[in-house]
């Protein structure tokens, strides 16, 4: 059956990402492993393709996973996914019609309530993935959805299920916990790239290099942040007062 087949590729999926998490630990999954996927019954299934929604050959109609491109310096993202009020994640449309093949994938998922992987670029070539997570609304007048990230260790009980109330407040809590975690490891990995990128000399005194690159990076998305009443970045003036001891990305 179909369905049976596209739940136990989407199942395989999730334990991939599993085996990926122990593996990697605290660093995020390079794009070559998710491009180079799992095998299933003698079939290749990448996660992340050239486009954003991306739906693997392996299944009939549903897309797999979602991905929000890596932050380029001095280049704006193609798509301004992002969280929203409310506590869930703005995703846009691919492109502007609503009625192209990629968007009728994820208006049928939200429809289905199929669970879907929520890749994130932390910094070129490195990506933190969400599962599962669901498109919970449809906007196609601001050509978006809503995506809304569920609880990887359990499904939620009946009782959950059917109160709406319950369960949206669930999914905002495990939303705002991975949303935490992506804001720390961007941080985290800004400062490993620009320490990398100082020569011998500025590594024996990096600060005021480092805060020079923070500052352009880092502080006016505090402040946009800050804006949008967001929460769990962390604070700039708590990493001037780390970076100085020189330990901070050892932690």
């Amino acid at each position: 059956m179909p369905d049976d087949r596209d739940a136990a590729v989407r199942l395989r999926a999730f334990d991939f990402l599993t085996d990926q998490r122990r593996r990697f630990g605290e660093a995020s999954i390079p794009r070559s492993i998710l491009e180079r996927g799992f095998d299933f019954e003698g079939v290749r299934v990448p996660l992340i393709g050239p486009q954003g929604i991306f739906k693997p050959a392996i299944l009939p109609e549903l897309p797999l996973t979602i991905t929000t491109a890596p932050p380029v310096e001095h280049r704006e993202r193609p798509y301004d996914d992002g969280f929203i009020d409310g506590g869930f994640l703005r995703y846009r449309y691919r492109g502007t019609d609503p009625h192209h093949r990629d968007n009728v994938g994820l208006r049928t998922a939200m429809q289905r309530q199929t669970p879907l992987i929520y890749l994130h670029g932390i910094v070129q070539g490195l990506y933190e993935a969400a599962w599962p997570v669901f498109i919970v609304e449809d906007h196609p007048e601001t050509l978006s959805f809503v995506v809304a990230i569920d609880d990887q260790i359990g499904a939620p009980a009946a009782w959950q299920l059917n109160d709406p109330a319950v369960l949206t407040a669930r999914r905002q809590y495990v939303t705002a916990v991975v949303r935490q975690r992506l804001h720390q490891r961007g941080f985290r990995q800004r400062v490993l790239r620009a320490y990398q990128q100082c020569c011998a000399i500025c590594r024996l005194r990096p600060a005021a290099k480092l805060v020079r690159y923070l500052w352009n990076l880092e502080v006016r998305g505090i402040i946009e942040q800050r804006k949008h009443r967001r929460t769990g970045s962390p604070d700039a003036q708590q990493f001037f007062s780390v970076s100085k001891r020189g330990s901070w990305w050892q932690q």
